[in-house]
């Protein structure tokens, strides 16, 4: 909900500020829309709803991040999802969003101190919670505690309003063994986490120093000796662990009602965060910290302005929009930042940057920072490259403790060679190539897995496919062995190699390395050695060469891990981005390519949707086998742009959009992943998409608005137009580029940057086949072809 009704008492200016935050309209640094009574509309701040997606349709549900945009302190109550009617505890950040990884837990209670105090859920109602990308509040409706939140960039403010005349208790714990804490003059405190999280693969230390307002009576409890039996509504229950040391800072009754706790964290040790603190928090208020968070946001978001579409399509979009800035965070502290690739502490003029998935983001999330804010994207491919020279392996799911094994594939490859064709050369790009050459030369490709090659590298090396075993064979080579549950996932990785493949080639050719260029665009083409033209699928053969017969629509165990990966084969099918001439080519040109497609989005499940689902969880929100719930399909619709029919894009686009991606807890149709799904709904929503990152060119599709204004760092704005737009009026009938038209709906990045106007008129009649010609001109200049 994004207001909230309080029963309890608030000072009457607190009242006043609240009410006028909640209903004043927003600047936000651009200028401002009008509407045809001559009003200001809306900011688009405003439509931003943070619950959005907050219960997903199967696997990790969207959290009601509070934070600033791409830094370090992000704060959600911890929660199962939306729908879960108590909470556990509040963090101080989280160093995971999607399967939260949180640090330094505090909570309120009443009365006496007890045990009980620390493990007991806090009950709340969602009418009486505020949900704001800089500000969230809760009345705990038990206790008739209102808790809020507001953040900084290494720092926060928690303010806890107690009814008058009671006993106040703020506690704190970890949520990892070990965790220790320091109270000195009675209301200030410091603290270690000692992070051991074997699901996210990370260990190490975070640190805390915080201040109570007030004069509390403080003090610790170990974690086990101070635990005795106790009831919880009258029922006896056996002793509980918290995991390290508690903290607690108990008010008496006369005390004033309303606690502030002011504190900062950092990763590179206790002092610092103090230094955090006083640079944040000396002489600034809860109020003045969130109304510069307000501003932030709103001149961030502001970026973007759409008109026309409807009240909910706008706070999808925002929301969206909102979204992208979750990942990756800013870890510098004063010029210098902790690096777990070394376990030093650098010096950076630059800001070094974590948290964050090439598998997943390199589609549209990269891309999308590559036009609102280029300067941070180089940041963060230097800070890829900074972990690359510290370790000496160029990370891929780079985390606040080093890199995370997960999914398969280098894409790193791809944002770089993204954003230096989007002429963004501010980070050494040098060094980048020479670490991605390393990974495609001495590293596994086993998905989930850090570590060199081995023999099956060796294998794919030599015959140009990842070898597949036949259902029940069992395995046989060591690496694969040393992991319970690993499994090949061939065919995903053979399409996936072949991808970095060509832009490593794409990359050195841009530098002049033209042999080794030369070396990648061969290894590019090894998507053809899984291609089955029998059944015009991508599919498995043995290390000897012959086909493995499988249903790749459903085969494969568990995720279809033994060959594909969290999706089917039919998804897999279109996984040649690099190279959509030659996947034409192989399924016999434009007019199979298209009916192939069609048969896409209309193939069924051929069994329960509970037994598909079964098997791959990850694949939901469904049309025929395309899946918007997971990565994999995200450009597959576009793909239409490329037959003689673009206006099945707009189609399913559309589609896509209204379907899945509703402004309700329900409205995000699987894993978000921080950012990977939200740049799909902002992209697709302004009417355009990076098809095949590492090519500067968009894929013109329906854009949800009528008018949608880019406010670009050079000081240009981009702007698309489409006339006549409405849900019935969704097809494309011409397009014109700062006056000239198009033959074909793409357009350039250099396009965009040069700002302008794209104009498209929009109508119900579906366009004459050929209308366009299909596909980018740029496709055919890709070395791979």
């Amino acid at each position: 909900m994004l207001t909230t009704r309080l029963k309890i008492a608030i000072p009457a200016s607190c009242k006043l500020f609240f009410f006028f935050c909640l209903l004043a309209p927003c600047s936000h640094g651009y200028a401002q829309v009008k509407t045809q009574a001559g009003k200001a509309a809306p900011s688009p701040v405003s439509y931003i709803d943070p619950t959005i997606g907050n219960v997903a349709p199967l696997l990790n549900t969207n959290r009601p991040v509070v934070h600033l945009p791409n830094q370090l302190i992000r704060v959600f109550p911890k929660r199962q999802d939306h729908l879960d009617m108590q909470i556990t505890d509040f963090p101080l950040t989280a160093l995971n969003i999607i399967t939260p990884q949180m640090v330094f837990a505090i909570k309120p209670s009443l009365g006496p101190l007890t045990d009980t105090g620390w493990y007991r859920r806090l009950t709340y109602d969602h009418d009486f919670e505020t949900t704001r990308p800089w500000y969230y509040a809760v009345e705990l409706t038990d206790d008739g505690i209102l808790t809020e939140f507001t953040a900084g960039e290494k720092a926060g403010i928690y303010r806890f309003t107690f009814p008058k005349g009671v006993k106040k208790n703020l506690l704190l714990s970890h949520y990892y063994p070990n965790g220790e804490y320091t109270i000195e003059d009675g209301r200030k405190i410091s603290g270690k986490e000692f992070v051991d999280d074997a699901i996210h693969q990370q260990k190490g230390i975070a640190y805390m120093w915080g201040e109570f307002t007030g004069q509390p009576v403080s003090g610790k409890r170990d974690e086990e000796k101070d635990w005795g039996k106790y009831t919880v509504n009258g029922t006896p229950e056996k002793p509980k662990k918290m995991p390290g040391q508690r903290a607690y800072f108990s008010y008496a009754e006369e005390t004033p009602a309303t606690i502030e706790f002011r504190y900062a964290v950092s990763f590179v040790g206790i002092d610092q965060a103090r230094r955090n603190y006083e640079k944040e928090l000396s002489n600034t208020t809860f109020e003045q910290l969130k109304e510069r968070g307000k501003k932030t946001w709103e001149k961030t978001i502001g970026q973007i302005e759409v008109a026309g579409g409807t009240e909910a399509q706008k706070r999808s979009f925002y929301t969206a929009l909102y979204r992208c800035y979750a990942r990756m965070v800013n870890m510098t502290e004063e010029g210098k930042y902790f690096s777990a690739y070394d376990n030093k502490v650098h010096e950076d003029k630059n800001s070094f940057y974590t948290d964050d998935y090439s598998w997943g983001n390199y589609l549209a999330l990269h891309p999308l920072r590559c036009i609102l804010d280029p300067q941070k994207e180089a940041d963060m491919l230097q800070s890829y490259v900074n972990a690359y020279t510290q370790s000496g392996w160029m990370p891929e799911y780079p985390k606040f403790y080093g890199d995370r094994a997960g999914m398969f594939a280098f894409h790193s490859s791809i944002l770089f060679l993204d954003a230096y064709r989007k002429g963004i050369r501010n980070f050494d790009v040098q060094r980048a190539l020479e670490g991605v050459v390393k990974s495609e030369e001495q590293a596994t490709l086993l998905p989930s897995r850090n570590g060199p090659k081995s023999a099956l590298e060796e294998f794919y090396y030599n015959k140009g496919y990842y070898p597949a075993l036949h259902p029940n064979e069992p395995e046989t080579d060591s690496m694969v062995l040393a992991k319970p549950g690993q499994k090949r996932s061939s065919v995903a990785v053979t399409l996936g190699d072949s991808y970095d493949s060509w832009a490593v080639s794409e990359l050195a050719g841009l530098l002049n390395k033209d042999t080794l260029s030369a070396r990648f665009a061969r290894r590019a083409k090894n998507y053809r050695q899984v291609w089955n033209p029998t059944n015009s699928m991508f599919m498995p053969k043995d290390a000897r060469g012959n086909w493995i017969d499988i249903d790749p629509k459903f085969d494969g165990g568990p995720a279809g891990l033994d060959y594909y990966n969290e999706n089917n084969g039919w998804c897999y099918r279109w996984n040649v981005q690099h190279d959509l001439t030659g996947l034409q080519e192989l399924m016999g040109g434009k007019a199979p390519f298209e009916q192939n497609l069609d048969q896409f989005f209309r193939e069924g499940l051929d069994r329960s949707k509970i037994s598909f689902l079964s098997r791959f969880p990850d694949q939901t929100s469904m049309i025929g086998q395309f899946s918007m719930g997971n990565q994999v399909n995200f450009f597959i619709p576009y793909l239409f742009n490329y037959t003689d029919a673009p206006w099945k894009t707009q189609k399913y686009t559309r589609l896509v959009l209204d379907t899945w991606f509703q402004d309700n807890i329900f409205g995000v149709p699987g894993d978000e992943d921080g950012g990977s799904m939200s740049s799909f709904v902002v992209f697709s929503a302004m009417g355009f998409y990076p098809v095949t990152p590492g090519l500067p060119v968009y894929a013109i599709t329906s854009p949800l608005f009528s008018r949608i204004t880019i406010y670009l760092p050079n000081g240009k704005k981009f702007t698309v137009v489409a006339e006549n737009n409405s849900s019935k009026n969704k097809y494309i009938q011409s397009v014109r580029l700062n006056g000239k038209p198009l033959d074909r709906l793409f357009f350039s990045h250099d396009d965009l940057l040069k700002g302008g106007v794209l104009l498209l008129k929009m109508g119900s009649a579906i366009p004459e086949r050929g209308r366009w010609q299909a596909g980018p001109v740029s496709s055919n200049k890709s070395r791979a072809e």
